[in-house]
Protein backbone atom coordinates (compact mmCIF):
# COMPACT_ATOMS: atom_id res chain seq x y z
CA UNK A 1 0.00 0.00 0.00
CA UNK A 2 1.49 3.32 -1.05
CA UNK A 3 2.10 6.24 1.21
CA UNK A 4 -0.82 8.73 1.41
CA UNK A 5 -0.22 12.32 0.58
CA UNK A 6 -1.42 15.12 2.85
CA UNK A 7 -4.34 16.05 0.60
CA UNK A 8 -5.47 12.40 0.38
CA UNK A 9 -5.38 12.09 4.18
CA UNK A 10 -7.47 15.22 4.63
CA UNK A 11 -10.05 13.99 2.13
CA UNK A 12 -10.28 10.64 3.94
CA UNK A 13 -10.60 12.37 7.31
CA UNK A 14 -13.37 14.69 6.15
CA UNK A 15 -15.25 11.77 4.66
CA UNK A 16 -15.18 9.91 7.96
CA UNK A 17 -16.32 13.02 9.83
CA UNK A 18 -19.34 13.38 7.54
CA UNK A 19 -20.10 9.70 7.94
CA UNK A 20 -20.01 9.94 11.74
CA UNK A 21 -22.18 13.05 11.78
CA UNK A 22 -24.77 11.32 9.62
CA UNK A 23 -24.77 8.30 11.92
CA UNK A 24 -25.22 10.54 15.02
CA UNK A 25 -28.08 12.40 13.36
CA UNK A 26 -29.83 9.14 12.57
CA UNK A 27 -29.54 8.17 16.23
CA UNK A 28 -30.88 11.50 17.50
CA UNK A 29 -27.58 12.64 18.95
CA UNK A 30 -27.33 15.81 16.89
CA UNK A 31 -28.06 18.14 19.80
CA UNK A 32 -25.18 20.35 20.67
CA UNK A 33 -23.69 20.85 24.09
CA UNK A 34 -25.27 24.29 24.41
CA UNK A 35 -28.74 22.84 23.88
CA UNK A 36 -28.12 20.23 26.55
CA UNK A 37 -26.96 22.94 28.98
CA UNK A 38 -30.09 24.96 28.36
CA UNK A 39 -32.25 21.93 29.07
CA UNK A 40 -30.35 21.13 32.27
CA UNK A 41 -30.53 24.73 33.51
CA UNK A 42 -34.28 24.91 32.93
CA UNK A 43 -34.87 21.98 35.32
CA UNK A 44 -34.20 23.25 38.86
CA UNK A 45 -34.72 21.34 42.09
CA UNK A 46 -37.69 22.51 44.12
CA UNK A 47 -36.65 21.17 47.53
CA UNK A 48 -33.83 23.67 48.15
CA UNK A 49 -34.32 25.92 51.17
CA UNK A 50 -33.79 29.59 50.81
CA UNK A 51 -30.74 30.82 52.68
CA UNK A 52 -31.41 33.39 55.35
CA UNK A 53 -28.78 34.85 57.64
CA UNK A 54 -29.56 34.39 61.32
CA UNK A 55 -29.52 37.33 63.64
CA UNK A 56 -28.00 36.26 66.97
CA UNK A 57 -28.35 39.67 68.59
CA UNK A 58 -32.00 39.02 69.45
CA UNK A 59 -31.39 35.72 71.26
CA UNK A 60 -30.08 35.61 74.85
CA UNK A 61 -26.49 34.53 75.37
CA UNK A 62 -25.85 31.10 76.87
CA UNK A 63 -24.10 31.54 80.18
CA UNK A 64 -22.76 28.98 82.61
CA UNK A 65 -24.38 28.81 86.02
CA UNK A 66 -21.02 29.64 87.56
CA UNK A 67 -20.95 32.97 85.72
CA UNK A 68 -24.49 33.96 86.71
CA UNK A 69 -23.54 34.40 90.35
CA UNK A 70 -21.34 37.19 91.56
CA UNK A 71 -17.95 36.53 93.04
CA UNK A 72 -19.12 37.62 96.50
CA UNK A 73 -22.04 35.24 96.45
CA UNK A 74 -19.87 32.31 95.47
CA UNK A 75 -17.33 33.24 98.15
CA UNK A 76 -20.05 33.14 100.79
CA UNK A 77 -21.33 29.79 99.59
CA UNK A 78 -17.89 28.22 99.31
CA UNK A 79 -17.58 25.17 101.59
CA UNK A 80 -14.94 24.94 104.26
CA UNK A 81 -13.27 21.90 102.73
CA UNK A 82 -12.45 20.94 99.20
CA UNK A 83 -14.78 18.34 97.73
CA UNK A 84 -13.35 15.29 96.05
CA UNK A 85 -14.20 14.62 92.42
CA UNK A 86 -15.22 10.99 92.50
CA UNK A 87 -16.92 8.95 89.81
CA UNK A 88 -20.13 7.15 90.66
CA UNK A 89 -18.62 3.75 90.00
CA UNK A 90 -15.84 4.49 92.48
CA UNK A 91 -18.46 4.98 95.18
CA UNK A 92 -19.69 1.41 94.77
CA UNK A 93 -23.31 2.10 93.75
CA UNK A 94 -24.79 2.85 90.37
CA UNK A 95 -27.21 5.41 91.73
CA UNK A 96 -24.51 7.27 93.66
CA UNK A 97 -24.37 7.90 97.37
CA UNK A 98 -25.78 10.50 99.68
CA UNK A 99 -24.00 13.70 100.63
CA UNK A 100 -23.39 12.36 104.14
CA UNK A 101 -21.39 9.40 102.87
CA UNK A 102 -19.40 11.70 100.58
CA UNK A 103 -18.59 13.94 103.53
CA UNK A 104 -17.50 10.90 105.53
CA UNK A 105 -15.20 9.79 102.72
CA UNK A 106 -13.75 13.31 102.50
CA UNK A 107 -13.06 13.33 106.21
CA UNK A 108 -11.39 9.92 106.04
CA UNK A 109 -9.32 11.08 103.07
CA UNK A 110 -8.01 14.02 105.04
CA UNK A 111 -9.35 16.96 103.04
CA UNK A 112 -10.40 19.04 106.03
CA UNK A 113 -8.09 21.91 106.94
CA UNK A 114 -7.72 20.58 110.50
CA UNK A 115 -6.35 17.21 109.37
CA UNK A 116 -2.57 17.06 109.53
CA UNK A 117 -1.90 13.86 107.62
CA UNK A 118 -2.87 13.11 104.05
CA UNK A 119 -3.74 9.69 102.72
CA UNK A 120 -0.80 8.13 100.82
CA UNK A 121 -0.99 8.24 97.04
CA UNK A 122 -0.51 4.48 96.84
CA UNK A 123 -3.57 4.02 99.07
CA UNK A 124 -6.31 6.10 97.37
CA UNK A 125 -9.79 6.03 98.84
CA UNK A 126 -12.32 3.87 97.02
CA UNK A 127 -15.77 3.66 98.60
CA UNK A 128 -17.09 0.12 98.19
CA UNK A 129 -20.44 0.83 99.84
CA UNK A 130 -20.11 -2.14 102.20
CA UNK A 131 -19.36 -4.58 99.38
CA UNK A 132 -16.78 -7.30 99.88
CA UNK A 133 -15.08 -8.06 96.59
CA UNK A 134 -12.46 -10.64 95.71
CA UNK A 135 -10.50 -11.45 92.60
CA UNK A 136 -11.40 -14.59 90.74
CA UNK A 137 -9.00 -17.51 90.74
CA UNK A 138 -8.05 -16.81 87.14
CA UNK A 139 -7.30 -13.14 87.82
CA UNK A 140 -5.38 -14.00 90.99
CA UNK A 141 -3.19 -16.39 89.04
CA UNK A 142 -2.54 -13.82 86.30
CA UNK A 143 -1.88 -10.87 88.61
CA UNK A 144 1.68 -11.81 89.46
CA UNK A 145 2.73 -12.75 85.92
CA UNK A 146 4.50 -9.41 85.51
CA UNK A 147 6.10 -8.07 88.67
CA UNK A 148 7.40 -4.93 87.00
CA UNK A 149 4.15 -3.26 85.91
CA UNK A 150 1.49 -5.83 86.73
CA UNK A 151 -0.64 -7.87 84.35
CA UNK A 152 -4.22 -6.89 85.23
CA UNK A 153 -5.69 -3.57 84.13
CA UNK A 154 -8.35 -2.38 86.56
CA UNK A 155 -9.97 1.07 86.08
CA UNK A 156 -11.43 1.09 89.61
CA UNK A 157 -8.94 -0.55 91.97
CA UNK A 158 -5.78 -0.07 89.93
CA UNK A 159 -3.40 2.81 90.70
CA UNK A 160 -2.05 4.80 87.75
CA UNK A 161 1.73 5.07 87.38
CA UNK A 162 2.87 8.64 86.76
CA UNK A 163 5.21 7.62 83.95
CA UNK A 164 3.73 4.69 82.01
CA UNK A 165 0.10 5.68 82.84
CA UNK A 166 -0.77 2.01 83.37
CA UNK A 167 -3.67 1.71 85.81
CA UNK A 168 -3.03 -1.85 86.88
CA UNK A 169 -3.01 -4.03 89.94
CA UNK A 170 0.57 -4.56 91.00
CA UNK A 171 2.35 -7.87 90.61
CA UNK A 172 3.66 -8.09 94.19
CA UNK A 173 2.68 -11.35 95.86
CA UNK A 174 2.38 -9.81 99.36
CA UNK A 175 0.22 -6.83 98.36
CA UNK A 176 -3.03 -7.06 100.34
CA UNK A 177 -4.63 -4.19 98.44
CA UNK A 178 -4.28 -5.74 94.99
CA UNK A 179 -4.72 -9.39 96.02
CA UNK A 180 -7.56 -9.02 98.56
CA UNK A 181 -8.89 -5.63 97.31
CA UNK A 182 -8.42 -4.20 100.78
CA UNK A 183 -8.72 -0.46 100.21
CA UNK A 184 -7.35 0.35 103.67
CA UNK A 185 -3.96 -1.11 102.77
CA UNK A 186 -1.31 0.61 100.61
CA UNK A 187 -0.18 -0.89 97.33
CA UNK A 188 3.38 -2.07 97.90
CA UNK A 189 3.99 -2.21 94.15
CA UNK A 190 3.62 1.59 93.79
CA UNK A 191 5.73 4.32 95.39
CA UNK A 192 4.49 7.17 97.58
CA UNK A 193 6.30 10.49 98.06
CA UNK A 194 6.82 11.33 101.73
CA UNK A 195 6.59 15.07 100.99
CA UNK A 196 3.66 15.63 98.59
CA UNK A 197 1.72 12.32 98.70
CA UNK A 198 0.45 13.19 95.21
CA UNK A 199 0.07 11.21 92.01
CA UNK A 200 3.38 12.68 90.78
CA UNK A 201 5.16 10.34 93.17
CA UNK A 202 3.36 7.14 92.13
CA UNK A 203 5.69 4.92 90.12
CA UNK A 204 5.57 1.21 89.40
CA UNK A 205 8.56 -1.07 89.94
CA UNK A 206 9.63 -1.13 86.27
CA UNK A 207 9.44 2.64 85.71
CA UNK A 208 11.22 3.33 88.99
CA UNK A 209 14.15 1.17 87.92
CA UNK A 210 14.31 2.08 84.22
CA UNK A 211 13.67 5.81 84.51
CA UNK A 212 15.38 6.58 87.85
CA UNK A 213 17.61 3.60 88.63
CA UNK A 214 16.04 2.87 92.03
CA UNK A 215 14.86 -0.42 93.48
CA UNK A 216 11.32 -0.74 94.80
CA UNK A 217 12.41 -2.69 97.89
CA UNK A 218 14.85 0.04 98.91
CA UNK A 219 12.35 2.83 98.28
CA UNK A 220 9.72 0.98 100.29
CA UNK A 221 12.06 0.83 103.30
CA UNK A 222 13.05 4.49 103.01
CA UNK A 223 10.26 6.41 104.78
CA UNK A 224 11.77 9.74 103.67
CA UNK A 225 11.84 8.95 99.95
CA UNK A 226 10.75 11.86 97.76
CA UNK A 227 9.64 12.00 94.15
CA UNK A 228 11.72 13.93 91.56
CA UNK A 229 9.28 16.85 91.71
CA UNK A 230 9.90 17.39 95.42
CA UNK A 231 13.65 16.75 95.10
CA UNK A 232 13.87 19.56 92.56
CA UNK A 233 11.50 21.93 94.39
CA UNK A 234 13.35 21.59 97.71
CA UNK A 235 16.68 22.26 96.01
CA UNK A 236 18.21 18.91 96.97
CA UNK A 237 19.22 18.24 93.39
CA UNK A 238 17.99 20.78 90.81
CA UNK A 239 19.00 18.54 87.91
CA UNK A 240 17.09 15.47 89.16
CA UNK A 241 13.89 16.16 87.21
CA UNK A 242 10.84 14.10 86.35
CA UNK A 243 11.38 12.65 82.88
CA UNK A 244 7.81 11.64 82.11
CA UNK A 245 6.46 12.86 78.78
CA UNK A 246 3.87 15.08 80.51
CA UNK A 247 6.42 16.88 82.68
CA UNK A 248 9.01 17.23 79.91
CA UNK A 249 6.45 18.87 77.63
CA UNK A 250 5.63 21.35 80.40
CA UNK A 251 9.33 22.24 80.42
CA UNK A 252 9.26 22.72 76.63
CA UNK A 253 11.52 19.67 76.30
CA UNK A 254 11.18 16.81 73.85
CA UNK A 255 10.12 13.52 75.52
CA UNK A 256 12.91 10.98 75.57
CA UNK A 257 10.88 7.95 74.54
CA UNK A 258 12.56 4.59 75.14
CA UNK A 259 15.96 5.99 76.10
CA UNK A 260 17.13 3.36 78.58
CA UNK A 261 19.16 1.47 75.94
CA UNK A 262 20.99 4.63 74.88
CA UNK A 263 21.58 5.57 78.53
CA UNK A 264 23.06 2.18 79.40
CA UNK A 265 25.23 2.15 76.28
CA UNK A 266 26.66 5.49 77.42
CA UNK A 267 27.30 4.09 80.91
CA UNK A 268 24.41 5.69 82.81
CA UNK A 269 22.33 3.82 85.35
CA UNK A 270 18.97 5.23 84.20
CA UNK A 271 17.37 7.85 81.97
CA UNK A 272 17.27 10.32 84.87
CA UNK A 273 21.05 10.10 85.29
CA UNK A 274 21.48 10.73 81.55
CA UNK A 275 19.23 13.80 81.62
CA UNK A 276 20.91 15.09 84.77
CA UNK A 277 24.32 14.99 83.10
CA UNK A 278 22.97 16.65 79.93
CA UNK A 279 21.34 19.46 81.91
CA UNK A 280 24.53 20.07 83.88
CA UNK A 281 26.60 20.32 80.70
CA UNK A 282 24.05 22.62 79.06
CA UNK A 283 24.06 24.97 82.04
CA UNK A 284 27.87 25.06 82.07
CA UNK A 285 27.92 26.05 78.38
CA UNK A 286 25.36 28.79 79.02
CA UNK A 287 27.33 30.06 82.03
CA UNK A 288 30.53 30.34 79.95
CA UNK A 289 28.78 32.58 77.46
Amino acid sequence: MGRLRTSDYEDLRNARILENQARMASLGLHKTASELRSIASSVRPTNLRKYSKKDYTLTPLRRSDRLKHSSTATANKRPNRVSLRRSGRLRGKEGGVSEESVEESEESFGTTPSSEERRPANMPLVKLGGLELQLSLEYSARRCDSKGRGSLYDPVYGICCHFCRQKKLCGEEDCKRCSDLDMDEPCIGKTDCSACHSSNGVLCRACLMVRYGEEMDEVRKDKKWMCPHCVEEKGINPYWICNSSLCLRKRKMVPTGIAIFRAREMGYKSVAHLLMDELQRTNKVIARR
